[in-house]
C-alpha cells in the first residue's frame, strides 16, 4: 500500500510539472474591424505562466494557408504543443503566438480596394493584439511566419514593412515568377488569384508587381537589406519549389542575408510541423539579446 501511495504521488507530481509547462490555446476569438466592416477571427497561444505573471512577451504572428483558417495551426499544425515543448527545453523563449483568419485574401489589399486586409492587419490587428495581451510593442520583439499563402503573406509583410518585424519565416511560400503566372491555367488563376484582378493577357498588372516578393526584393533599398532576418524553408517535393528557389536566388543577387532550407518533404502538415521548431528557434534568436 505504501508503494502504491508513493507511485501515486510521483504520478501526481509529474502531472503537476507537465501542467506547469503547458500554455493556453484559444481558437474562438474575434475583434471588430472597421476597415473590413466585420468581425475578424483569430486564435492565440499564451505561454505557460502567462496568467500568473505580469511579464510582457515577444510575439509571433503565424499565418495560415489558402482555404484554411485561424484554427489550422492549432488543429493540424499542433503549434501550441510544439511551442510548449520548445519553450520548456529552452530552444525558444516564451512567446505569444497570434493566428489570424485571412480567409482567401492572400493577406493583401485587393486590386479594387474593397477588401483591405493588409491595411487591417497593420492598422487594427497589431494594435488590438498589443492592447489586449501583454505583448512587447517593439520591432525587436515581433516576428512573422506562415505556410503557403501564409508564407507569401509573411514574406510580403516583412518586405513591405521592414520596420515592423525583426524576423520572417516563410514556409513553402506561394511565390511565383512572372512566367509562372503567365503560364498558369485560366481556371487555376481565376480560382486562386482573384484578389490580383488580372486578365489572361494582362496578369502582370501594377497591382501584381506591388505585391510580388521577387519585385520587392529587386527594388529593396540598401539601407533595408539587413532590417529583417529571413528563414526560408521549402520541401524538395513541394510544387512551389521553383518560386522558393527563385526567391533564394533573388535574395543572393541583392546580397540580402537569409537562411534557405530545402528538406525532404512536400506541401503537407507533416512537413510544416517538422519546420515549426526551427522557426521558433530562429525567431527566438531575434527576441533574445
Amino acid at each position: 500500500m505504501k508503494k502504491f501511495f508513493i507511485l501515486l504521488s510521483v504520478l501526481f507530481f509529474c502531472n503537476y510539472l507537465s501542467a506547469q509547462n503547458t500554455g493556453k490555446a484559444i481558437d474562438h476569438l474575434s475583434f471588430k474591424s472597421n476597415i473590413l466592416g466585420k468581425e475578424v477571427k483569430y486564435s492565440v497561444y499564451l505561454p505557460a505562466g502567462y496568467s500568473e505573471s505580469e511579464m510582457s512577451y515577444p510575439v509571433l504572428y503565424l499565418l495560415h494557408g489558402y482555404s484554411d483558417d485561424h484554427t489550422g495551426w492549432l488543429q493540424f499544425g499542433q503549434a501550441n504543443v510544439i511551442a510548449d515543448r520548445c519553450i520548456a527545453d529552452g530552444s525558444a523563449p516564451a512567446m505569444i503566438i497570434i493566428m489570424p483568419d485571412a480567409e482567401v485574401t492572400w493577406y493583401i489589399n485587393n486590386a479594387s480596394g474593397k477588401t483591405r486586409y493588409e491595411d487591417m492587419f497593420f492598422e487594427e490587428l497589431i494594435p488590438c493584439m498589443e492592447k489586449n495581451y501583454r505583448i512587447r510593442p517593439k520591432k525587436e520583439f515581433r516576428a512573422i511566419a506562415g505556410l503557403s499563402m501564409g508564407g507569401y503573406g509573411s514574406l510580403l509583410y516583412a518586405l513591405k514593412h521592414p520596420d515592423t518585424f525583426a524576423a520572417c519565416c516563410p514556409l513553402s511560400a506561394a511565390v511565383y515568377t512572372d512566367q509562372n503566372l503567365l503560364n498558369m491555367p485560366e481556371d487555376r488563376y481565376k480560382g486562386f488569384y482573384a484578389p490580383f484582378d488580372g486578365k489572361k493577357d494582362t496578369r502582370l498588372t501594377s497591382h501584381w508587381y506591388q505585391n510580388s516578393p521577387l519585385e520587392l526584393i529587386a527594388k529593396m533599398p540598401d539601407n533595408q537589406k539587413k532590417s529583417v532576418r529571413f528563414y526560408i524553408d521549402c520541401g524538395d517535393d513541394d510544387f512551389l519549389y521553383e518560386g522558393n528557389a527563385a526567391l533564394h536566388v533573388a535574395l543572393r543577387k541583392q546580397n540580402i542575408p537569409h537562411e534557405f532550407r530545402v528538406r525532404d518533404g512536400g506541401h503537407t502538415w507533416e512537413y510544416w510541423r517538422s519546420a515549426l521548431p526551427e522557426v521558433l528557434k530562429f525567431v527566438g534568436t531575434s527576441f533574445r539579446r
